[in-house]
């Protein structure tokens, strides 16, 4: 019991804010693991975990039955559901991926506002303890059992400072990670990608569905990036000097 008062008690705790050339700092980080090829095989792998994370999520919200999902070396995923092969649910559960990580990123920006960055990390070690119940491939299973492991470490030993850059760091990666996905999507001929299926079932030319997605992703990096910096007070001079300039 008093293991589990530990837990909640680091994990709810509210944390200062960091200093705004940080929060700046972990951004051009994460700009660094998303925009240079090598480090981005490493990186792509958070995006694609919250990529198939979405798809089941909407599509077990949508009545669909989750049958796994498949993690592979290439950095690429798939998340199997079975239910009605079309209509409105099959829509927004392929609709769900290409988004999810600039959504999960919004999300994250919003709490790192209120200072719960410990609870951040907790919420996303949870969320990698409930997929690896429906990871169905043994390279999946060892890149969360590994991913798990490294998170739960670090909330559990970093000092709450390095804790707090961390999730902040998550967080810039998943709302810059959200854009290259889309952008490498952009003419691409490949006749299993979500978009050529969301044309397939609704008849609405795939440029649009890969339209909207980098739309979202962007709309995702910019209010994300101006919430994890208004919320350190970086966005107001910055309008000031606008305005007077």
């Amino acid at each position: 019991m008093d293991t589990i008062a530990s837990i909640l008690h680091r994990a709810l705790i509210g944390q200062p804010l960091p200093a705004p050339a940080v929060v700046l700092g972990l951004g051009a980080a994460a700009l660094v693991l998303v925009g240079f090829r090598p480090l981005w095989r490493t990186t792509r792998m958070l995006v694609t975990i919250t990529h198939e994370a979405g798809h089941a999520v909407v599509g077990r919200l949508c009545g669909r039955q989750l049958e796994g999902i498949k993690l592979n070396a290439d950095t690429s995923g798939v998340t199997i559901t079975r239910g009605r092969p079309q209509g409105p649910g099959m829509v927004a559960t392929l609709t769900a991926g290409y988004t999810a990580p600039a959504v999960v990123g919004v999300g994250a920006a919003a709490v790192l506002g209120t200072g719960r960055a410990t609870a951040l990390l907790w919420a996303f070690l949870v969320v990698l303890a409930l997929m690896l119940l429906a990871i169905r491939n043994l390279y999946g299973l060892l890149v969360i059992l590994v991913l798990g492991g490294l998170l739960g470490a670090a909330t559990w030993y970093l000092p709450v400072q390095f804790q707090g850059w961390l999730a902040y760091l998550l967080c810039w990666v998943l709302l810059l990670g959200a854009v290259r996905p889309t952008l490498e999507l952009v003419g691409s001929r490949d006749p299993g990608s979500d978009s050529a299926q969301l044309a397939r079932l609704t008849h609405v030319p795939q440029v649009l569905w890969t339209g909207l997605f980098l739309l979202v992703a962007l709309a995702g990096l910019t209010l994300g990036g101006w919430m994890l910096l208004g919320a350190t007070g970086l966005v107001t001079p910055l309008m000031q000097l606008g305005s007077t300039a």
